[in-house]
């Protein structure tokens, strides 16, 4: 043991004046050997715990991973189910768009045949329409034809003077009776110096009777309207003057009779375009016409002029019936009269009435009060009632009546008076 201490106090090495021995070199080979120990066990621990650590973050990196499979596996899942569902979803509006195409096309298709249908129907209406059509054409063709057989006719009739007197006669005795009563006309009257106007109207209150003579220059017109250069115009129109002078002459030669007829007659021309044409072109015609007091009238004229004659025929039968008209306004303003005193009284009545009426719903109005103070159980009468039935008493009527007796507790009807309210 000595020999120990003394192998471990021999000096090794010698640093300045400090002598380092054995024991020393041993003991900081010991610590540092100790140290490194403690060093290795600290890097030993370090290393096992960052491999745990490093084992937990590959754990939680492994279950974050699993998890995130999961959830990618779940998603896909997911997304399985809805493109599942989507081309369910796609494949019903497939279906749906199948069926609604099919419908459409059923439906259009359907009308177009119904569209067809009433096309083709259309079309054998508008054939039978026009074959109706073309059978009223064929019928007017052949009403055309007759009037075309009547117009000759009626051409042959107006080239005749006998004929064409005839026709604007019975022109002029048509529009005399549809516009006059029966017996105020006359026609082919014979007048005092021989004379037969083709028309008389008789005049009211006895004055002289209206001639009206129809005339017809159809040839002097016609050669007008055919006449084709200037002096052939002038010939016809000095023809047409002269024939129209003549009439009128005659009418005034043969039916102005004084006192027998009106100072003024009617030359009547059948046609407005020979009417027209004489007071376009012929103003000379016209004023001689005035001058000797015959008057050119057409149709039209005629008519107005009838017209106008029939309401003087009218006021002259209203002024004959004057006075019966006056005896049956003044019966009935007589009625009038008697109708209003009647309503008068009606009136005086109802006023009557209505004064009765309000004097039953004040009475009337009254009782219900009384009913519904009985109703109440209101014994006994108030002061100024007592005091109020005392004064009233002789001018008042009974209305009513009220329970007066409350000292015995019994119900005692007695008679109120109208001055009790």
């Amino acid at each position: 043991m000595n020999d120990l201490f003394t192998i471990l106090a021999e000096p090794v090495a010698r640093l300045g004046a400090t002598t380092i021995t054995l024991g020393q070199v041993l003991s900081f080979i010991a610590v540092l050997f100790v140290a490194l120990l403690i060093a290795l066990v600290v890097s030993l621990w370090r290393s096992a715990k960052a491999r745990a650590v490093a084992a937990a973050e590959a754990a939680d990196h492994a279950r974050d991973t699993e998890a995130r499979m999961a959830g990618i596996l779940q998603s896909q899942a997911e997304m399985q189910g809805r493109l599942g569902a989507v081309a369910d979803v796609f494949g019903a509006r497939q279906a749906e768009l199948t069926q609604s195409i099919g419908q459409r096309l059923d439906a259009m298709t359907g009308r177009l045949g119904q569209t067809m249908t009433e096309q083709t129907r259309s079309t054998h209406e508008s054939l039978a329409k026009l074959q109706e059509r073309l059978a009223v054409i064929d019928t007017a063709q052949t009403n055309i034809q007759s009037l075309a057989g009547q117009v000759v006719q009626l051409q042959a009739i107006l080239s005749n003077k006998q004929t064409r007197g005839a026709f604007g006669q019975s022109r002029m005795e048509a529009i005399v009776a549809d516009g006059l009563p029966h017996g105020a006309y006359e026609f082919q009257a014979t007048l005092s110096n021989g004379s037969r106007p083709d028309c008389l109207v008789r005049m009211p209150n006895d004055t002289p009777s209206l001639v009206v003579d129809a005339k017809f220059p159809l040839e002097a017109w016609n050669a007008i309207r055919a006449a084709e250069g200037e002096a052939a115009q002038k010939f016809a129109a000095q023809s047409f003057r002269r024939d129209i002078e003549v009439h009128i002459r005659d009418i005034a030669d043969k039916y102005l009779i004084s006192g027998e007829t009106q100072d003024t007659a009617f030359m009547f021309v059948p046609s407005e375009s020979v009417f027209a044409e004489i007071h376009e072109n012929f103003e000379a015609l016209v004023q001689r016409a005035h001058r000797a007091r015959i008057v050119i009238v057409s149709p039209s004229l005629l008519m107005l002029s009838i017209q106008v004659i029939q309401s003087i025929l009218k006021d002259a039968r209203m002024r004959e019936q004057a006075h019966l008209i006056q005896g049956e306004v003044i019966r009935l303003m007589e009625d009038v009269t008697r109708l209003d005193e009647r309503v008068r009284k009606l009136q005086n009545h109802f006023g009557q009435a209505t004064r009765d009426i309000d004097d039953i719903l004040v009475s009337s109005s009254k009782v219900t009060k009384r009913g519904q103070k009985i109703e109440a159980l209101e014994f006994g009468a108030a002061p100024a009632e007592a005091e109020g039935d005392t004064a009233g008493r002789n001018n008042a009527k009974p209305d009513a009546v009220r329970i007066a007796d409350s000292k015995t507790g019994q119900l005692r009807l007695r008679v109120v008076e109208e001055g009790d309210a």
